[in-house]
């Protein structure tokens, strides 16, 4: 029995939801109906009981004289009976030798009990239904007792159960079919939603961006359009997500590509030079001293470009361990030490600066880094004699740093991937330089792990980087 319970339970459980909400409602309505019935026919049983009675409480009083007259024999009209009963010593005796219907025994014994008040029953007289039986008292020693068939009124009930079961089965057949219909207009939204996640399903998502795949429709009510929205709102996150993911895995591949170009360069020139001074090893020692230079040479930059990956890669994970370490300091005082290096080793830049005062908690020795690596590139990338200005200024809650140079400007398109890893306005010149194509995106980085911004803007004759960091509280 258990087994099969569990596997009806477990078909239920398979079924639909419109179904099974419908099955609900049916069973729901069914008990009602019942109830509803039972009470209509007990009312009316009892309405039609408490009929018959007044009629033979008004019957007695007629028959009363007529059963005198006859000294008590037993009356018959229309299958009606009466009769009038003598007590002896408790004991019932009809006044006369007349038969009346069903068990004497049984009226002898109603008609006992009637000394002391009205007594009515529904007793069997005769073979074909019921009878109501009504006893009075009529005097100190004389009982009247009267019955009448209920066969009519038990048909009376019978046809009114008929009638409400028909009813109630048309209401019932007529709720579960309109119920089926209006649950099923109510959850087509429900069942788009469902035929729009196996679409997300079956299909790639990033093969048409611009026709994302949205739950269309109205209708469903306030829940059902609650859902709708949630639901395409996390399709919009979905596709936003896929996006961010697409691009920043393309943006790896691009990276590791990138990055791999740039090691195996030194890493061939490196390769090229051991192999010189392996062949050079006899000659002279001047030959060799040069080769071992450039080994170093490149060493050195493979050096810097694998501190600049490792430092943007510890940036992208915002490890644990930051490699920031902030405190407070005046703005001003590493954008002078920058200004003042540049210049020492920047002699063919003439140099200017105006510092304010503008106190942030940033991280000296990566601030610092920040502006090496911005005049670094205006002296890179401009001819000799261009002359570079170093301004700090306070602006709305931000100290600002700008780094500006007379040089022959970037071009508009270069300027929107001027901080892209690997980007070089001047690929040839850059590399010849040494340059990584990392110091614009190290700066970037570390601004915004420092919770400011960078940007640029250029012209020709003016190029300036701005550096926007929050104040120190």
């Amino acid at each position: 029995m258990t087994g099969a319970l569990r596997r009806w339970y477990g078909a239920w459980r398979r079924t639909r939801l419109g179904t099974r909400i419908t099955l609900g409602l049916g069973a729901l309505a069914l008990v009602v109906f019942a109830a509803v019935g039972v009470t209509t026919v007990g009312i009316m049983h009892g309405y039609l009981d408490r009929r018959l009675d007044e009629q033979l409480s008004k019957s007695q009083n007629t028959q009363l004289p007529l059963l005198r007259e006859t000294h008590g024999s037993p009356q018959s009209v229309y299958s009606w009976y009466s009769a009038l009963y003598k007590i002896h010593g408790g004991v019932a005796v009809p006044e006369s030798g007349g038969k009346l219907p069903g068990d004497a025994g049984q009226l002898a014994k109603i008609a006992a009990e009637a000394v002391n008040g009205d007594v009515t029953r529904t007793i069997h007289l005769r073979d074909d239904g019921p009878y109501r039986v009504r006893a009075c008292p009529v005097d100190t020693d004389s009982v009247l007792l009267s019955a009448a068939p209920q066969k009519d009124l038990d048909g009376t009930v019978r046809q009114l159960v008929w009638v409400e079961v028909g009813a109630f089965a048309l209401a019932l057949a007529v709720l579960v079919v309109v119920g089926r219909l209006v649950l099923r207009r109510g959850l087509r939204p429900l069942a788009d939603m469902a035929g729009t996640a196996h679409d997300i399903a079956s299909h790639d998502l990033t093969a048409n961006p611009d026709l994302p795949v949205r739950a269309s429709g109205t209708g469903g009510g306030a829940e059902v359009e609650e859902l709708r929205t949630a639901f395409n709102v996390m399709l919009a996150h979905i596709d936003t997500s896929l996006a961010a993911k697409t691009e920043a895995n393309e943006r790896l591949r691009r990276f590791v590509a990138d990055a791999s170009h740039e090691l195996r360069t030194p890493l061939t020139s490196i390769r090229g030079y051991a192999d010189l001074f392996r062949y050079a090893a006899a000659n002279e020692p001047a030959e060799r001293e040069a080769h071992l230079a450039k080994i170093r040479e490149e060493t050195a930059r493979m050096t810097v470009l694998v501190d600049d990956l490792l430092l943007l890669a510890r940036l992208d994970a915002r490890a644990a361990e930051t490699p920031l370490r902030p405190e407070r300091i005046d703005l001003a005082e590493p954008a002078g030490d920058a200004a003042d290096a540049f210049a020492a080793g920047r002699p063919d830049h003439p140099l200017t600066t105006a510092l304010s005062t503008a106190f942030v908690d940033a991280d000296p020795v990566r601030l610092r880094q920040v502006l090496d690596n911005l005049l670094a590139n205006a002296a890179v990338h401009t001819p000799p004699g261009t002359s570079v200005h170093v301004a700090v200024t306070v602006s709305g809650g931000f100290a600002e740093v700008r780094v500006i140079d007379t040089g022959p400007g970037i071009a508009p398109a270069d300027q929107e991937r001027i901080f892209d890893r690997f980007f070089r306005v001047d690929d040839s010149r850059t590399r010849g330089n040494g340059g990584t194509g990392l110091g614009l995106s190290v700066v970037q980085s570390l601004v915004a792990a420092h919770g400011g911004t960078v940007s640029v803007s250029s012209e020709p004759g003016r190029t300036v980087f701005t550096v926007r960091l929050p104040l120190a509280r």
